[in-house]
């Protein structure tokens, strides 16, 4: 009894040690990679006091199939829909502003077209332009097929319907 307690302990260890995380990184920080090594981006906008954004974080975000495809086919971007500082984009620097309680910083109202919702994941393609706006919360299995309609860029060849009817994911 001792050594199964012992090898399961070692297993989930092991588990957990190879586990990775997606490498979030700041909209600047992935525009400045962009200019080396182009690849498309996955922003996921946020607020701290949003339950489905926390939900999405644990879950979601959590998935190795999700942690893996993301690290390697996008620049990840980590967005606060109200970060107070100043995000500096194409000589531009959007602000927050206040609004009532609360407040927003202009680019993820730029980005999310007004319509501030939480979360939002929004993705660019390797030009830095709008693709799409996918506003809600995604769970894993909804979340693969997006990110690999963006990702593989199926977009240019294929509409949305089309492709989920054929799309055979790891996700179950």
């Amino acid at each position: 009894m001792k050594k199964n307690t012992i090898f399961l302990l070692l297993v989930l260890v092991a588990f957990f040690a190879n586990a990775q995380e997606i490498k979030w990184l700041s909209f600047e920080k992935a525009v400045e990679l962009n200019k080396t090594v182009k690849k498309p981006m996955l922003i996921d906008i946020y607020t701290d006091w949003c339950g489905w954004c926390k939900r999405m974080d644990a879950t979601t975000y959590k998935n190795q199939v999700i942690v893996n495809y993301i690290n390697e086919h996008f620049y990840a971007v980590k967005l606060d829909g109200e970060q107070k500082e100043d995000i500096v984009y194409n000589d531009y620097a959007f602000k927050f502003q206040k609004n009532g309680r609360r407040g927003y910083n202009e680019f993820a109202a730029t980005l999310l077209d007004g319509k501030l919702s939480y979360p939002t994941t929004v993705f660019l393609d390797k030009n830095e332009k709008l693709l799409d706006r996918v506003p809600g919360y995604l769970d894993a299995v909804i979340m693969e097929k997006v990110i690999t309609f963006f990702g593989a860029e199926k977009y240019k060849t294929t509409s949305w319907e089309n492709f989920i009817k054929d799309f055979k994911g790891t996700i179950k």
